[in-house]
């Protein structure tokens, strides 16, 4: 049996962090956000860059998606972990923040100095993001991304899925969730390929599993479909990557194991390295089970055509984020043969980044004082 795999976010990770020691093209061209001394009367440009916090709560996908947006901004966040205690975590969005966790205190993940950009994901942060707009007399700009069941007012702007349907001035919706992925990294693993990954014939095929949620299951019948589906590339000449998430049943990646087994294919098994990203950039195609928004959203990307299986359950959400895929040309059901079209590959990161630093400018201009020196945050990454 496998070991626990990985999310998709905590699978890029490495390479992305590799990468950007190497170039600084992997972050939009110069910050669209104001140095924190404009806007203030004397236009200085010498004033320290804005500051900012990525307010986690442990998950790999929110975090992929907070940074996302922090790098397209051209910040060069602190990531803050919470980790509230049970009833505290239970008591989110709407509870207080854990009491151990006081600005004030010793080793507290808010202690001051506070950041001029706070970009939070997932419920359990939302105490927190709303302590540390308090704390900081309302000067911090605070993000929240997905719908915060809390409505609109609860942070100065809000990345809210389009499919959730939340409407508000300071609601940004986008088509798919924020990531980490550019066209300069894409290009740079394009050119620079996993070697697992090159060894590998074309054309070829990323196959990408999700597993078990709160909307889809993965029945007997599901495992057979996609061990069949796998069966299936192989018998159609294409080489084939898969890889897999913590919440795929283990069963399930037996029997894809199985399906591939002596066809030009690498399996991600949990040792070493997952080549997810290298796995996405040299894909010819792919093919994303429905439960994974992340996962789909990544793809997207590319600009190679993407197969959707989808297991039993569903979700009117997903159903229409699904479709807004489609709608786009990005996507088509799995209906037992590999097509081929093109489109202009999707990600909403820059556009979202860009709506955040335009209400952050308004913010600014309505708050004319900046953090005091003393209470912004250094700016370093941590």
């Amino acid at each position: 049996m496998p070991p626990p795999q990985p999310s998709p976010a905590s699978r890029e990770r490495g390479q992305i962090q590799r990468f950007t020691k190497r170039t600084d093209e992997c972050r939009s061209l110069g910050s669209p956000l104001p140095l924190a001394g404009e806007g203030q009367g004397g236009g200085s440009t010498t004033a320290p860059q804005t500051t900012a916090w990525v307010l986690s709560d442990g998950r790999a996908g929110h975090e992929a998606q907070s940074l996302g947006i922090a790098e397209a901004l051209g910040l060069f966040p602190q990531i803050r972990r919470i980790a509230p205690r049970g009833l505290f975590a239970l008591l989110a969005p709407f509870g207080p923040i854990d009491p151990r966790d006081a600005p004030r205190r010793p080793g507290s993940p808010i202690a001051p100095p506070f950041p001029d950009i706070l970009i939070a994901a997932g419920r359990r942060t939302l105490p927190y993001l709303r302590r540390v707009k308090h704390a900081s007399s309302g000067r911090a700009f605070t993000v929240y991304i997905n719908d915060p069941r809390t409505g609109a007012p609860t942070a100065d702007m809000i990345v809210a899925p389009r499919h959730d349907g939340l409407c508000g001035d300071n609601v940004v919706s986008p088509l798919t969730p924020s990531n980490r992925l550019t066209h300069a990294l894409l290009t740079h693993v394009r050119e620079n390929p996993d070697p697992r990954v090159a060894a590998l014939p074309c054309p070829r095929v990323a196959l990408l599993i999700g597993g078990t949620s709160c909307h889809y299951r993965f029945t007997q019948g599901d495992v057979a479909k996609l061990a069949n589906l796998a069966r299936s590339l192989a018998q159609q000449g294409k080489s084939v990557m898969a890889t897999a998430s913590r919440r795929t049943p283990p069963e399930l990646m037996d029997a894809v194991r199985k399906a591939l087994a002596g066809a030009p294919a690498f399996l991600w098994d949990g040792s070493g390295e997952n080549p997810y990203l290298s796995m996405l950039a040299n894909a010819d195609a792919i093919v994303v089970t429905a439960d994974s928004v992340n996962m789909a959203g990544e793809a997207a990307a590319t600009g190679a055509p993407i197969h959707i299986y989808e297991p039993t359950g569903g979700h009117p959400k997903i159903r229409a984020y699904l479709d807004g895929l489609a709608t786009h040309g990005a996507i088509r059901a799995w209906t037992g043969k590999l097509e081929n079209w093109r489109y202009e590959p999707i990600n909403s990161t820059p556009q979202t980044a860009a709506a955040i630093a335009k209400a952050y400018a308004e913010f600014r201009a309505r708050r004319p004082n900046p953090l005091p020196v003393g209470e912004r945050g250094r700016g370093a990454a941590g």
